[in-house]
């Protein structure tokens, strides 16, 4: 299975502010997301369920205040990070598109899928 690096272990901290990375689906260039949470990293696609915008208020912050939630910052949906299913909000009934990550040596790497592959060059 092909993995590339998102960052170190350690940039991800419990709760807190998460890592972007580059990816590409049929819609085009986008960005994934990196974020810990019960000690274990969860990544999704960087785009609200509710509409097709990025969540964070500002790069890498995806939690609400608490900690406890995924929370997109135009609209107030609010997503458990360890699932990506709405927990409130205008995004009722859906969820986040995860994408596979694996923590090993230190660091974090994300797997491509048919639908979301590495940024063209």
């Amino acid at each position: 299975m092909e993995e590339i690096l998102v960052c170190s272990a350690a940039e991800v901290e419990e709760g807190g502010k998460g890592v972007r990375f580059a990816v590409s689906t049929e819609g085009g260039a986008g960005t994934g997301f990196v974020v810990r949470y019960d000690g274990a990293p969860y990544a999704y696609l960087n785009r609200c369920a509710h509409m097709p915008i990025e969540l964070d208020w500002a790069e890498g912050e995806f939690f609400e205040s608490g900690g406890l939630y995924l929370m997109c910052a135009t609209h107030g949906a609010i997503y458990a990070p360890d699932t990506g299913v709405c927990a409130g909000g205008p995004c009722r009934g859906g969820r986040l598109r995860p994408i596979a990550v694996t923590e090993r040596d230190q660091q974090i790497f994300w797997h491509p899928d048919h639908d979301v592959r590495p940024p063209s060059a």
